[in-house]
């Protein structure tokens, strides 16, 4: 695909990214166009970046869900009745999912930015950059929830780099 092809897949995906429901969409064709991108430029390290963030949060969602329903499963059959220990078992099972979630979500959003700081660098547009470092603020706000308006900022501050 053509350098301009490959800018609008991004910016599309990147749009999308940012709209829960249709959001595994707007990563899948982000993907294509920083495979495309990272062709073009002649860098793998943009799309590899990317496609290890991608992974590092798929991770986290299995990870969290794991976690979370393994305490709910081994808590239902070791309480021999729903009481004050078993409460506390579910609550310690769902932090730690939580935490194992947080900890992932944070390590996917150091790849993107690694990716986004890349295309920065080697498409001149410094907005990559910017949407890659609120993406990483973003993750580290997740814990509070504030981090999910920002990251929505950062997915629409790359769609408007990628058309740039």
């Amino acid at each position: 695909m053509t350098l301009e092809s490959n800018k609008t897949l991004g910016g599309v995906g990147a749009i999308l990214a940012a709209i829960p429901g249709v959001s595994v969409v707007g990563i899948i064709l982000m993907l294509i166009a920083l495979k495309g991108l990272s062709e073009n430029y002649n860098e793998q390290g943009i799309f590899k970046n990317a496609l290890y963030g991608v992974i590092f949060c798929i991770v986290a969602g299995i990870a969290a869900v794991v976690v979370m329903s393994g305490s709910f499963l081994l808590g239902g059959i070791t309480a021999p009745a729903f009481g004050p220990g078993s409460a506390l078992f579910f609550a310690g099972g769902i932090i730690i999912g939580v935490v194992v979630l947080f900890i992932f979500y944070l390590l996917g959003a150091i790849f993107f930015k690694k990716s986004f700081d890349i295309l920065s660098v080697k498409s001149g547009e410094k907005m990559f950059s910017t949407a890659g470092l609120l993406l990483l603020v973003g993750a580290i706000l997740t814990i509070i929830l504030v981090g999910f308006a920002v990251m929505f900022v950062a997915w629409i501050l790359a769609a408007v780099a990628f058309f740039s």
